[in-house]
């Protein structure tokens, strides 16, 4: 018996050895990635051209998610894409990285912009978006000019921009967002969705007319039903459409589903047999969008997409609901940086002067902007 109790001690000292060496080894493994961890991207994304550290105060506060946001900057308009980022920016605790798709010539202007004022600590990444993807899928049309805007098609190509991200928002530069992006990025989709979109539809857009167009809110008038190959598709023509011009897209789905490829056969079958409507006022995106999604998308919240801002120079809403939107939208051909648009110095509260001086608005002698 006392032999035994004595192997049992052994034992009981040899595991409490074993577990003290194994617990010195981990301690050991956690430190090498520590170490590995430290000297790698924060984000895991190549390249990302500025990601300054997080300030100490805010380090409890904000949610550590990373947001991926896309916009579109072309030289012409690039003070509107900063004005937008820079309401997204201000108005969030979120960790946001903005992915922001430019052409080459635009590049330079644009870090300089960002790097000068008060956008210096914004994270973001500039993509470079290369026009020759769309050769033979845009059939280019002088009387409609975001025929010539390639980046007007860079939110088809979503999981390009951003690869390693599972969801991300889309968003057009003629946006303000008064509310917390999280929200927005927050918006549920349904099992099998892609994407979500705000339909032309609901209360706020519904009983507004495009000038020249009619009441376009619906596939009809965005498609030629008298084309054959958009009769097949057995698509309603009262169908309600939706804006393209903010979403929320689920980019494992979109992936899964080729939704890229699905919209170029789109593009390229327009090319051939001009299917878009010849009413046709909205954006050219909006069409092969409305066919691939055909009742296979969910809703963002309209009080996210509140549009028609840009239609006319008048006032469509009430000053009261406009600074209850969480964000507003001036689709259309009146820009908040020209010489007329509703609320514009609701935007011009956004806007950061180019410090280059290239980008001027050309409202400067409005009594909105003496105002300030």
């Amino acid at each position: 018996m006392t032999l035994r109790k004595v192997n049992i001690s052994i034992l009981i000292v040899v595991v409490v050895i074993f577990l003290l060496v194994l617990h010195h080894n981990l301690l050991g493994l956690s430190d090498f990635l520590k170490r590995e961890l430290s000297d790698s991207s924060p984000l895991g994304l190549q390249p990302i051209d500025f990601i300054p550290a997080i300030p100490q105060r805010l380090t409890d506060e904000r949610n550590d998610e990373e947001i991926s946001v896309v916009i579109a900057a072309s030289d012409e308009r690039l003070g509107g894409a900063i004005a937008a980022m820079n309401s997204i920016y201000s108005n969030t605790r979120s960790n946001v990285v903005f992915h922001i798709v430019t052409l080459n010539d635009t590049v330079d202007h644009l870090r300089l912009w960002l790097s000068n004022t008060a956008l210096k600590n914004l994270k973001y990444r500039i993509l470079d978006f290369d026009p020759h993807v769309l050769e033979g899928k845009v059939q280019v049309d002088p009387t409609k000019a975001d025929t010539l805007k390639p980046l007007t098609f860079a939110r088809f190509y979503l999981p390009s921009l951003v690869p390693h991200a599972e969801k991300a928002i889309y968003v057009d530069d003629d946006i303000i967002v008064q509310d917390d992006i999280l929200e927005l990025y927050n918006t549920p989709l349904k099992r099998g969705h892609a994407a979500a979109f705000s339909d032309d539809c609901d209360s706020t857009t519904n009983k507004f007319a495009v000038h020249g167009a009619g009441n376009q809110y619906n596939y009809i008038g965005f498609l030629d039903y008298k084309k054959e190959t958009i009769r097949k598709l057995a698509m309603k023509a009262n169908t309600c459409s939706f804006n393209p011009g903010v979403f929320v897209a689920n980019l494992t789905e979109w992936k899964l589903q080729n939704i890229t490829k699905q919209l170029e056969k789109w593009m390229t079958l327009n090319v051939a047999e001009e299917l878009y409507s010849r009413t046709l006022a909205g954006s050219i995106t909006t069409p092969p969008l409305l066919i691939v999604f055909y009742k296979q998308h969910s809703s963002i919240d309209p009080m996210w997409n509140v549009r028609h801002l840009g239609s006319s120079a008048g006032k469509r809403y009430s000053p009261q609901f406009v600074k209850a939107a969480k964000l507003l939208h001036w689709n259309g051909h009146f820009k908040p940086w020209g010489r007329t648009a509703s609320y514009a110095e609701v935007w011009e509260k956004w806007y950061i002067p180019d410090p280059t001086g290239k980008f001027s608005l050309l409202r400067r002698h409005s009594k909105a902007y003496e105002a300030k």
